[in-house]
Protein backbone atom coordinates (compact mmCIF):
# COMPACT_ATOMS: atom_id res chain seq x y z
CA UNK A 1 0.00 0.00 0.00
CA UNK A 2 1.27 3.41 -1.11
CA UNK A 3 1.08 6.19 1.63
CA UNK A 4 -0.54 8.13 1.93
CA UNK A 5 -3.67 5.65 2.47
CA UNK A 6 -7.35 7.28 1.37
CA UNK A 7 -9.13 4.89 2.91
CA UNK A 8 -13.34 4.71 3.61
CA UNK A 9 -14.69 3.97 7.70
CA UNK A 10 -15.98 0.51 6.18
CA UNK A 11 -12.54 -0.15 5.72
CA UNK A 12 -10.95 1.10 8.50
CA UNK A 13 -13.57 -0.46 10.84
CA UNK A 14 -12.05 -4.22 10.88
CA UNK A 15 -8.38 -2.58 12.36
CA UNK A 16 -9.53 0.69 13.93
CA UNK A 17 -7.95 -0.89 17.39
CA UNK A 18 -5.01 -2.11 15.44
CA UNK A 19 -3.74 1.62 14.78
CA UNK A 20 -1.18 3.33 16.90
CA UNK A 21 -2.81 6.40 16.88
CA UNK A 22 -6.25 8.11 15.98
CA UNK A 23 -5.79 11.61 15.17
CA UNK A 24 -8.56 14.07 14.92
CA UNK A 25 -7.33 17.14 13.50
CA UNK A 26 -10.40 18.96 14.13
CA UNK A 27 -10.70 22.20 16.31
CA UNK A 28 -11.26 21.54 19.72
CA UNK A 29 -14.98 22.78 19.91
CA UNK A 30 -15.35 19.68 17.01
CA UNK A 31 -13.81 17.20 18.99
CA UNK A 32 -15.18 17.89 22.81
CA UNK A 33 -19.03 17.27 20.71
CA UNK A 34 -17.66 14.15 19.59
CA UNK A 35 -14.68 12.13 18.23
CA UNK A 36 -14.31 8.53 17.34
CA UNK A 37 -13.39 5.99 20.31
CA UNK A 38 -9.98 6.70 21.57
CA UNK A 39 -8.54 9.45 19.30
CA UNK A 40 -6.89 12.56 20.41
CA UNK A 41 -7.47 15.93 19.18
CA UNK A 42 -4.40 17.38 17.86
CA UNK A 43 -5.63 20.65 15.71
CA UNK A 44 -4.40 22.06 12.72
CA UNK A 45 -6.69 25.21 13.07
CA UNK A 46 -7.84 25.79 16.78
CA UNK A 47 -11.80 26.90 17.11
CA UNK A 48 -10.55 31.03 16.83
CA UNK A 49 -8.31 30.15 13.74
CA UNK A 50 -10.97 28.17 12.54
CA UNK A 51 -13.53 31.16 12.58
CA UNK A 52 -11.10 32.79 11.08
CA UNK A 53 -10.36 31.33 7.86
CA UNK A 54 -13.75 30.92 7.37
CA UNK A 55 -14.95 34.31 7.54
CA UNK A 56 -12.13 35.05 5.24
CA UNK A 57 -13.59 32.55 2.96
CA UNK A 58 -16.45 34.14 2.96
CA UNK A 59 -16.01 37.23 2.57
CA UNK A 60 -12.74 38.11 0.82
CA UNK A 61 -12.16 34.75 -1.50
CA UNK A 62 -10.75 30.97 -1.22
CA UNK A 63 -7.27 31.91 -2.26
CA UNK A 64 -6.67 34.79 0.35
CA UNK A 65 -8.34 32.05 3.20
CA UNK A 66 -6.11 29.41 1.88
CA UNK A 67 -2.53 31.51 2.18
CA UNK A 68 -4.45 32.74 5.88
CA UNK A 69 -5.02 29.14 6.81
CA UNK A 70 -1.87 27.46 5.46
CA UNK A 71 0.53 29.39 7.62
CA UNK A 72 -1.55 28.49 10.60
CA UNK A 73 -1.82 24.76 9.59
CA UNK A 74 2.22 24.61 9.11
CA UNK A 75 2.85 25.86 11.92
CA UNK A 76 0.09 23.89 14.06
CA UNK A 77 2.02 20.57 12.45
CA UNK A 78 5.16 21.56 13.33
CA UNK A 79 4.32 22.01 17.13
CA UNK A 80 2.15 18.71 16.74
CA UNK A 81 5.47 16.90 14.86
CA UNK A 82 7.90 18.22 17.52
CA UNK A 83 5.69 17.75 20.85
CA UNK A 84 3.87 14.48 20.01
CA UNK A 85 5.63 12.94 17.00
CA UNK A 86 9.21 13.33 16.79
CA UNK A 87 9.18 9.75 19.63
CA UNK A 88 7.36 7.57 17.29
CA UNK A 89 9.23 4.36 14.98
CA UNK A 90 9.07 4.33 11.80
CA UNK A 91 6.39 1.54 12.02
CA UNK A 92 3.94 3.82 13.79
CA UNK A 93 0.79 3.64 11.80
CA UNK A 94 -2.13 6.64 12.37
CA UNK A 95 -5.28 7.25 11.17
CA UNK A 96 -5.90 10.89 10.88
CA UNK A 97 -9.44 12.29 9.79
CA UNK A 98 -10.95 15.95 10.09
CA UNK A 99 -14.96 16.80 9.40
CA UNK A 100 -15.35 15.55 5.73
CA UNK A 101 -11.51 14.27 4.94
CA UNK A 102 -10.26 16.91 3.53
CA UNK A 103 -7.60 19.70 3.32
CA UNK A 104 -7.09 19.69 7.70
CA UNK A 105 -6.69 15.75 7.55
CA UNK A 106 -4.95 15.72 4.31
CA UNK A 107 -2.35 18.02 5.07
CA UNK A 108 -1.08 16.44 8.28
CA UNK A 109 -1.47 12.79 6.78
CA UNK A 110 0.58 13.63 3.78
CA UNK A 111 3.62 15.19 6.01
CA UNK A 112 3.74 12.31 8.46
CA UNK A 113 3.84 10.20 4.88
CA UNK A 114 6.51 12.25 3.54
CA UNK A 115 8.58 11.91 6.83
CA UNK A 116 8.22 8.02 6.45
CA UNK A 117 5.62 6.97 8.81
CA UNK A 118 2.44 4.85 7.13
CA UNK A 119 -0.43 7.56 7.96
CA UNK A 120 -3.41 6.72 6.69
CA UNK A 121 -6.23 9.20 6.15
CA UNK A 122 -10.17 8.26 6.77
CA UNK A 123 -12.17 9.45 3.49
CA UNK A 124 -15.22 11.03 4.74
CA UNK A 125 -13.81 11.95 7.79
CA UNK A 126 -16.04 12.23 10.81
CA UNK A 127 -18.97 12.85 8.62
CA UNK A 128 -18.29 9.11 7.79
CA UNK A 129 -18.44 8.17 10.98
CA UNK A 130 -21.22 9.53 12.28
CA UNK A 131 -23.32 8.44 9.37
CA UNK A 132 -22.01 4.80 10.63
CA UNK A 133 -22.98 5.20 13.50
CA UNK A 134 -26.75 6.67 12.64
CA UNK A 135 -27.23 3.27 9.92
CA UNK A 136 -25.65 0.60 12.40
CA UNK A 137 -26.84 1.38 16.04
CA UNK A 138 -30.43 -0.17 15.27
CA UNK A 139 -28.91 -2.92 13.73
CA UNK A 140 -26.74 -3.09 17.28
CA UNK A 141 -29.65 -2.25 19.36
CA UNK A 142 -31.49 -5.56 18.42
CA UNK A 143 -28.73 -7.90 18.27
CA UNK A 144 -28.49 -8.30 21.60
CA UNK A 145 -30.94 -9.76 24.71
CA UNK A 146 -31.05 -7.80 27.35
CA UNK A 147 -32.03 -8.33 31.12
CA UNK A 148 -33.74 -5.26 33.15
CA UNK A 149 -33.05 -4.34 36.19
CA UNK A 150 -35.74 -2.53 37.79
CA UNK A 151 -36.01 -0.76 41.51
CA UNK A 152 -37.57 1.97 43.05
CA UNK A 153 -34.97 5.17 43.17
CA UNK A 154 -31.91 3.99 45.77
CA UNK A 155 -32.72 0.18 45.56
CA UNK A 156 -28.98 -0.37 44.44
CA UNK A 157 -29.76 -0.89 40.67
CA UNK A 158 -26.75 0.67 39.61
CA UNK A 159 -24.26 -0.93 42.19
CA UNK A 160 -25.54 -3.96 41.14
CA UNK A 161 -24.39 -3.17 38.00
CA UNK A 162 -21.18 -2.47 38.64
CA UNK A 163 -21.08 -5.69 40.42
CA UNK A 164 -21.59 -8.18 37.61
CA UNK A 165 -19.53 -5.97 35.49
CA UNK A 166 -16.62 -6.63 38.20
CA UNK A 167 -17.67 -10.12 37.71
CA UNK A 168 -17.80 -10.50 33.94
CA UNK A 169 -21.17 -9.87 33.08
CA UNK A 170 -22.01 -7.91 30.09
CA UNK A 171 -23.70 -4.66 31.43
CA UNK A 172 -24.87 -1.33 29.19
CA UNK A 173 -24.24 1.40 32.33
CA UNK A 174 -27.04 4.05 30.75
CA UNK A 175 -26.34 6.17 33.28
CA UNK A 176 -22.00 5.76 33.42
CA UNK A 177 -22.29 6.66 29.62
CA UNK A 178 -24.66 9.51 30.16
CA UNK A 179 -22.50 10.87 33.01
CA UNK A 180 -26.00 11.61 34.71
CA UNK A 181 -27.83 9.40 37.52
CA UNK A 182 -31.86 10.01 35.24
CA UNK A 183 -33.28 12.10 38.24
CA UNK A 184 -33.78 15.46 38.84
CA UNK A 185 -30.78 15.39 40.99
CA UNK A 186 -28.93 13.00 38.98
CA UNK A 187 -25.88 15.20 37.31
CA UNK A 188 -22.54 14.45 38.22
CA UNK A 189 -20.90 17.00 40.02
CA UNK A 190 -17.26 16.63 38.51
CA UNK A 191 -18.74 16.86 34.78
CA UNK A 192 -21.17 17.96 32.34
CA UNK A 193 -23.23 15.78 30.16
CA UNK A 194 -21.82 14.93 26.64
CA UNK A 195 -23.61 16.30 23.76
CA UNK A 196 -26.53 13.19 22.37
CA UNK A 197 -23.55 12.94 19.51
CA UNK A 198 -21.14 11.41 21.88
CA UNK A 199 -23.51 9.24 23.94
CA UNK A 200 -24.74 7.59 20.90
CA UNK A 201 -20.79 7.04 20.30
CA UNK A 202 -20.39 5.54 23.20
CA UNK A 203 -23.24 3.61 22.91
CA UNK A 204 -22.28 2.28 19.42
CA UNK A 205 -18.91 1.14 21.24
CA UNK A 206 -20.23 -0.78 23.98
CA UNK A 207 -22.98 -2.54 21.86
CA UNK A 208 -20.64 -3.55 19.50
CA UNK A 209 -18.51 -5.03 21.63
CA UNK A 210 -21.02 -7.38 23.27
CA UNK A 211 -21.36 -10.95 22.42
CA UNK A 212 -24.86 -11.08 20.96
CA UNK A 213 -24.78 -15.15 22.43
CA UNK A 214 -24.77 -13.70 26.31
CA UNK A 215 -27.64 -11.18 27.49
CA UNK A 216 -26.73 -7.85 28.63
CA UNK A 217 -27.61 -6.11 31.71
CA UNK A 218 -29.29 -2.73 31.73
CA UNK A 219 -31.01 -0.43 34.15
CA UNK A 220 -34.67 0.65 33.89
CA UNK A 221 -34.29 4.13 32.33
CA UNK A 222 -36.73 6.57 31.05
CA UNK A 223 -36.39 7.83 27.48
CA UNK A 224 -34.01 10.45 28.57
CA UNK A 225 -30.57 10.39 30.78
CA UNK A 226 -30.87 14.37 32.25
CA UNK A 227 -30.40 16.19 29.08
CA UNK A 228 -29.32 12.87 26.39
CA UNK A 229 -31.94 10.57 24.61
CA UNK A 230 -31.58 7.13 24.35
CA UNK A 231 -32.25 6.17 20.88
CA UNK A 232 -35.57 4.74 20.31
CA UNK A 233 -34.81 1.60 18.62
CA UNK A 234 -32.55 0.53 22.01
CA UNK A 235 -35.18 1.76 24.42
CA UNK A 236 -37.83 -0.31 22.56
CA UNK A 237 -35.79 -3.43 22.64
CA UNK A 238 -35.22 -3.00 26.69
CA UNK A 239 -38.53 -1.96 27.45
CA UNK A 240 -39.91 -5.23 25.52
CA UNK A 241 -37.09 -7.53 27.95
CA UNK A 242 -37.44 -9.58 30.90
CA UNK A 243 -37.50 -7.90 33.78
CA UNK A 244 -35.67 -8.21 37.55
CA UNK A 245 -37.45 -6.52 40.95
CA UNK A 246 -34.55 -5.21 43.39
CA UNK A 247 -36.12 -4.79 46.55
CA UNK A 248 -34.60 -2.74 49.65
CA UNK A 249 -36.08 -1.33 52.48
CA UNK A 250 -36.43 1.71 53.23
CA UNK A 251 -34.25 2.88 55.87
CA UNK A 252 -31.23 1.12 53.22
CA UNK A 253 -32.49 3.47 50.52
CA UNK A 254 -31.78 6.10 52.25
CA UNK A 255 -28.44 5.16 53.56
CA UNK A 256 -27.51 4.09 49.55
CA UNK A 257 -28.49 7.40 48.30
CA UNK A 258 -26.56 9.38 51.17
CA UNK A 259 -23.59 7.92 50.06
CA UNK A 260 -24.13 7.89 46.48
CA UNK A 261 -25.17 11.84 46.75
CA UNK A 262 -22.29 12.55 49.00
CA UNK A 263 -21.83 15.87 46.82
CA UNK A 264 -24.97 17.33 47.93
CA UNK A 265 -24.04 15.87 51.70
CA UNK A 266 -21.04 17.91 51.82
CA UNK A 267 -22.69 21.24 49.85
CA UNK A 268 -26.54 21.51 50.92
CA UNK A 269 -26.96 25.01 50.17
CA UNK A 270 -26.37 23.40 46.44
CA UNK A 271 -28.62 20.72 47.05
CA UNK A 272 -31.15 23.76 47.87
CA UNK A 273 -31.21 25.50 45.13
CA UNK A 274 -31.67 22.43 43.03
CA UNK A 275 -34.51 21.35 44.35
CA UNK A 276 -36.23 24.76 42.91
CA UNK A 277 -36.38 22.48 39.65
CA UNK A 278 -39.57 21.17 41.47
CA UNK A 279 -41.37 24.05 42.15
CA UNK A 280 -43.83 23.59 39.31
CA UNK A 281 -45.03 20.50 40.81
CA UNK A 282 -45.17 20.50 44.43
CA UNK A 283 -45.20 24.74 44.73
CA UNK A 284 -42.79 27.09 46.63
CA UNK A 285 -44.53 26.18 50.21
CA UNK A 286 -43.28 22.24 49.91
CA UNK A 287 -40.02 23.19 48.33
CA UNK A 288 -39.49 25.87 50.96
CA UNK A 289 -39.72 23.39 53.54
CA UNK A 290 -37.11 21.03 51.66
CA UNK A 291 -35.18 24.18 51.51
CA UNK A 292 -34.62 24.51 54.96
CA UNK A 293 -34.48 20.76 56.28
CA UNK A 294 -31.36 20.68 53.82
CA UNK A 295 -30.06 23.91 54.64
CA UNK A 296 -30.72 22.95 58.15
CA UNK A 297 -28.71 18.78 58.08
CA UNK A 298 -31.77 16.88 58.22
CA UNK A 299 -30.60 15.45 55.24
CA UNK A 300 -32.06 11.70 55.69
CA UNK A 301 -35.60 12.75 56.93
CA UNK A 302 -35.06 15.06 53.25
CA UNK A 303 -34.47 12.06 51.31
CA UNK A 304 -37.23 10.30 53.31
CA UNK A 305 -39.69 12.58 52.23
CA UNK A 306 -38.64 12.72 48.39
CA UNK A 307 -38.46 8.90 48.10
CA UNK A 308 -41.77 8.49 49.46
CA UNK A 309 -43.60 12.27 47.97
CA UNK A 310 -41.72 12.32 44.48
CA UNK A 311 -39.47 9.04 43.50
CA UNK A 312 -41.57 6.59 44.34
CA UNK A 313 -45.06 7.45 42.96
CA UNK A 314 -43.61 8.47 39.09
CA UNK A 315 -41.73 5.24 39.58
CA UNK A 316 -45.03 3.20 40.53
CA UNK A 317 -46.86 5.32 38.00
CA UNK A 318 -44.36 4.66 34.85
CA UNK A 319 -43.04 1.05 35.28
CA UNK A 320 -45.41 -1.21 34.25
CA UNK A 321 -46.65 0.91 31.74
CA UNK A 322 -43.32 1.24 30.48
CA UNK A 323 -42.06 -2.85 30.69
CA UNK A 324 -44.24 -4.63 29.00
CA UNK A 325 -42.94 -7.99 31.14
CA UNK A 326 -42.30 -6.02 34.65
CA UNK A 327 -45.42 -7.95 35.86
CA UNK A 328 -43.44 -11.34 35.36
CA UNK A 329 -40.42 -9.91 36.96
CA UNK A 330 -38.07 -11.98 39.30
CA UNK A 331 -37.83 -10.54 42.77
CA UNK A 332 -34.40 -10.16 44.15
CA UNK A 333 -34.69 -8.40 48.22
CA UNK A 334 -31.50 -7.43 49.08
CA UNK A 335 -31.46 -7.79 53.08
CA UNK A 336 -28.75 -4.62 53.18
CA UNK A 337 -26.07 -2.72 51.16
CA UNK A 338 -23.13 -4.42 52.28
CA UNK A 339 -20.52 -4.99 49.34
CA UNK A 340 -21.09 -8.74 49.87
CA UNK A 341 -24.65 -8.31 49.87
CA UNK A 342 -24.46 -6.83 45.58
CA UNK A 343 -21.13 -9.93 45.08
CA UNK A 344 -24.23 -12.08 46.41
CA UNK A 345 -26.79 -11.18 44.06
CA UNK A 346 -24.70 -10.57 40.91
CA UNK A 347 -23.52 -14.45 41.47
CA UNK A 348 -26.71 -14.97 41.68
CA UNK A 349 -28.28 -13.62 38.26
CA UNK A 350 -25.12 -14.46 36.52
CA UNK A 351 -23.25 -17.82 37.71
CA UNK A 352 -19.86 -17.98 36.79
Amino acid sequence: MKYPALLPFAEVLPQLAQFDAIIDVRSPGEFAEDHLPGAINCPVLDDAERIRIGTLYKQVNAFEAKKAGAVLVAHNIARHIETAFLDKPKDWQPLVYCWRGGNRSGALTHILAKIGWPAIQLDGGYREFRRHVNTSLPELAARHHYRVVCGTTGSGKSRLLQTLAAQGAQVLDLEQLAEHRGSVLGGWPSAPQPSQKMFETRLWQALRGFDSGREVFVESESKKVGNVRVPEELMERIRASPCIALGLSQPHRVQLLMQEYDNFVDAPDTLAEQLSCLVTMYGKERIGVWQTMARDGHLPLLVDELLVQHYDPAYLKSIERNFSQYTQAVKLDLPDILPATFEAAARHLHPA
